[in-house]
C-alpha cells in the first residue's frame, strides 16, 4: 500500500509543477507585452512623467533655408514622435464650461495645419500686396556693413525690403463686411482643431471661425491682435474680430442647422479671422535652428552674425526678431516655443514647418492663431518661460520702430491702459469677454519693462565692441 501511495503522491507534484510552469509562462508573457506598451506610449528619455496628447512639430525658414522635413510618420521617426503638446494649449481654466480641471487629460486634436489653407482656389481681392517673385538660385551675400545701424537696429533700406503686410485701410474696411455679413455656410477643415469652422460670408468671402474650449483662449486672440497694434506689427497678422454666436440672430440664421452639428454653446463669443489663401510652411532660420537642433545653447543674434546671408535671409530675420519679442510679450508658447519643448524627444523637430507661422505670396510673414497668447499664456508662465527667455535673449537687432514702441511703454507704464483702450475702441464685443485682470496686467508691463532691459543690454554689449 505504501507504493502506490508514493506514486500518487509523485504524479501530484508532477501535476503541480506543470501548472506552476504555465503560471510562470503567462506571467512572462504579459510582463513583456506591458513593457512594449510602455515603450510606446512613452518615447526614450521621458519615462516618469505624462507626455502631452499631441506633439506638432515645427519650424521657420527664408531663402536658402532648408526644406521642411517631409517624411510621414514611421519614415524614420516614430509617430509620437510627430505630435507636439496640443492638449496644452486646452487646458482650460478650473471649472470654464464644465471643461475637466488643469492637469486632467483632454481628448486629443487633430495637428492644426497651415490654419488658412492653400489648398482651396485663390480667390479675388487678396488682401496682401502681390508682386512675389522667386529669388535668384544663387543669391549674392549682402553687403556686411549695411544690415545694422546703430549697432543694434535693423537699417532702414533693409526694413524697406520687408514684404508689406494687410493694409490697415482694408483690413479695417474687411472687418466692418465681416461684423454685418451673414454666414451663409459652415465647412468642416481648414482653421485647425475639430470645433473650428471655415465660414463663408455673404458677401462671398471667407472666415477662420475660432471656437476656443474656453472663453480666455479667444480673449487671449483678440487682445495678442490689439498688443500688435501697440506695438506696431499688427500687419502681420491677419483682420480679426469677435462674433457672438446665435442660431436664431440675423448673422447666424441661415446655418442654424450647422450649428447644431457643431456642438458650439448658444451665446458663445467665437473669433472671425479673414481667409488668406496660397499660404506656404515656414521653417526656422538657420540661426536657430542649428544651435537649438545640435542642443547649444541660444546665442544672441547680433551684428557680427549676420556675414554671408543673403539679402532674403536678412529680410526675413527682420521679421523674425518682432515675432520672438511679441511671443515674449504675450507669452505664446505655440509657436518657436513649441520647437524647443519638442526637442527632448524629436531631434528634427527644428526641420519642421512652423505652426501657425506662414508664408504669404510676397514672402512677408503671417502671424495665425495667437489664442495661447496673454490670458492662457500668462497662466502657464512656470511652465514654458524656460523656453520663452532664452528665446528673447538670443535676439540682440530690433525693429527700431518696434523698440521705440517698447521704450515709450516702459517710460510712461502704461501698457495695459494702452491696450485696453485699443480693445474697446476697436472691439465692438470687448466687454463680453472683459479684460486682463490686475495681475496680468502687472505680468504685461513687467515683460515690457523687461524686454526694455534687453535692449540696453544688448546696447551695451555693441557699443564696448
Amino acid at each position: 500500500m505504501k507504493r502506490p501511495g508514493r506514486a500518487g503522491l509523485g504524479s501530484l507534484a508532477a501535476l503541480w509543477l506543470l501548472v506552476l510552469g504555465s503560471l510562470l509562462g503567462l506571467w512572462s508573457g504579459l510582463q513583456r507585452e506591458q513593457a512594449a506598451e510602455q515603450g510606446r506610449r512613452f518615447p526614450p528619455g521621458t519615462a516618469g512623467r505624462r507626455l502631452p496628447q499631441e506633439q506638432r512639430g515645427w519650424g521657420r525658414g527664408g531663402t536658402g533655408d532648408s526644406a521642411p522635413d517631409s517624411r510621414s510618420p514611421g519614415q524614420g521617426e516614430s509617430r509620437g514622435a510627430q505630435k507636439t503638446f496640443r492638449a496644452l494649449l486646452t487646458l482650460p481654466a478650473a471649472g470654464d464650461r464644465g471643461e475637466p480641471l488643469e492637469g486632467q487629460e483632454q481628448p486629443a486634436e487633430p495637428p492644426e495645419g497651415p490654419g488658412h489653407s492653400s489648398q482651396l482656389e485663390p480667390r479675388q481681392g487678396q488682401n496682401l500686396e502681390p508682386g512675389s517673385r522667386e529669388p535668384p538660385a544663387q543669391e549674392a551675400p549682402a553687403d556686411p556693413a549695411s544690415p545694422v545701424q546703430g549697432g543694434i537696429f535693423w537699417s532702414r533700406a533693409l526694413e524697406q525690403q520687408v514684404p508689406p503686410g494687410f493694409d490697415p485701410e482694408q483690413a479695417a474696411s474687411w472687418l466692418e463686411t465681416a461684423r454685418a455679413a451673414r454666414v451663409a455656410s459652415l465647412e468642416r477643415g481648414g482653421c485647425g482643431r475639430s470645433s473650428n469652422r471655415l465660414a463663408w460670408l455673404s458677401d462671398g468671402s471667407r472666415a477662420c471661425v475660432r471656437y476656443g474650449i474656453n472663453p480666455e483662449q479667444i480673449q487671449g486672440e483678440a487682445l495678442s491682435y490689439q498688443l500688435a497694434e501697440l506695438l506696431g506689427i499688427q500687419q502681420r497678422l491677419p483682420p480679426m474680430t469677435l462674433a457672438l454666436v446665435e442660431a436664431r440672430g440675423r448673422q447666424w440664421g441661415q446655418v442654424r442647422d450647422e450649428l447644431r452639428g457643431s456642438h458650439w454653446a448658444e451665446g458663445a463669443v467665437v473669433s472671425l479671422t479673414q481667409w488668406v489663401d496660397n499660404l506656404t510652411d515656414v521653417v526656422a532660420p538657420a540661426p536657430w535652428r542649428s544651435e537649438a537642433g545640435s542642443g547649444r545653447r541660444l546665442q544672441p543674434l547680433a551684428a557680427g552674425e549676420l556675414g554671408g546671408l543673403t539679402q532674403s535671409q536678412l529680410v526675413e530675420l527682420v521679421q523674425w526678431t518682432d515675432l520672438i519679442l511679441f511671443d515674449y510679450l504675450t507669452a505664446n508658447f505655440d509657436r518657436l516655443v513649441s520647437n524647443l519643448f519638442s526637442l527632448q524627444w524629436d531631434p528634427r523637430v527644428m526641420h519642421r514647418a512652423t505652426s501657425n507661422l506662414h508664408r504669404a505670396p510676397n514672402g512677408g510673414l503671417v502671424f495665425i492663431d495667437n489664442e495661447a497668447g496673454l490670458v492662457h499664456g500668462y497662466r502657464l508662465l512656470s511652465m514654458w518661460d524656460k523656453y520663452n527667455e532664452p528665446l528673447l535673449r538670443s535676439v540682440c537687432i530690433f525693429r527700431e520702430a518696434t523698440a521705440q514702441r517698447v521704450r515709450e511703454l516702459h517710460r510712461l507704464q502704461n501698457a495695459a491702459s494702452e491696450l485696453l483702450r485699443l480693445y474697446r475702441t476697436h472691439e465692438p464685443l470687448s466687454g463680453r469677454l472683459g479684460f486682463l485682470s490686475e495681475q496680468q496686467a502687472q505680468l504685461l508691463q513687467g515683460r515690457i519693462d523687461l524686454v526694455h532691459k534687453h535692449i540696453l543690454h544688448c546696447k551695451a554689449m555693441a557699443t564696448s565692441l
